[in-house]
């Protein structure tokens, strides 16, 4: 499988556009460490990409062996979608946790958080097209002008894939800096999208995506706080 973009950015931790993402820790280490360091490395960036697969996997399991309830379908398409959310949370929680923790190495991890959470969104989409509507495309586009739920849902699909798209080292080059920074705060919009349409779409049980909402405020909240203590 090809590097994970980082399609999750942040403005620095005190405003400034961050610096172009480093690659993936893959043969050169942390600094110093030499050959330990680097299968360190290598190591922990396999821990994450492990972590961000297995819900995939668990789901792909419990669909072969007929686990996901009396609506599989529903199941199925509602898990896709709820991982690809919780994943654009972590991806918005490393920029506080490197700064609190003094660990700024953390922000390397963005870039595969974000193309796992641009995936888990894919297949939720994906799934509900062709599992749930059969391809019925006209079925989806009636559903995305009546359904608010779904037009918040296809709104923040539609951002997340220019940022997906421009996540590279390259693409920070092409676009410059400042642009590419700019173009990538289109994630404070698609993670409240997100958060809504999950909102909107439970019919019964609110809780989880006002947990959800909650996390959102806070590390919004973070941000305009050192933004405000940082001038």
């Amino acid at each position: 499988m090809a590097q994970p973009p980082q399609s999750l950015r942040d403005s620095s931790p005190r405003g400034r556009p961050p610096p172009p993402p480093p690659p993936p820790a893959r043969g050169g280490g942390g600094g110093g460490g030499g050959g330990g360091g680097s299968t360190r490395d290598n190591l922990v960036y396999a821990a994450v990409w492990l972590a961000c697969a297995a819900p995939l996997v668990w789901l792909a399991f419990r669909a072969f062996t007929g686990d996901l309830g009396v609506n599989p379908i529903e199941t199925l398409v509602r898990q896709l979608g709820v991982w690809g959310l919780r994943l654009l949370l972590v991806g918005l929680a490393i920029t506080p946790a490197a700064v609190i923790l003094r660990k700024p190495r953390l922000v390397r991890f963005r870039r595969t958080i974000g193309l796992f959470a641009f995936a888990y969104v894919t297949l939720h989409l994906s799934s509900y097209i062709g599992v749930d509507l059969f391809f019925d495309f006209g079925q989806l586009v009636k559903d995305i002008l009546k359904r608010p739920f779904i037009t918040l849902g296809m709104a923040a699909f539609a951002l997340l894939i220019p940022l997906a798209m421009t996540s590279t080292n390259g693409w920070v080059v092409r676009m410059g800096r400042a642009a590419w920074s700019r173009l990538h705060w289109l994630i404070y919009v698609i993670v409240p999208l997100g958060v809504a349409h999950y909102y909107l779409l439970v019919k019964a049980d609110h809780r989880p995506p006002l947990v959800y909402g909650a996390i959102l405020a806070v590390l919004l909240g973070w941000r305009v706080w050192r933004k405000a203590t940082a001038k």
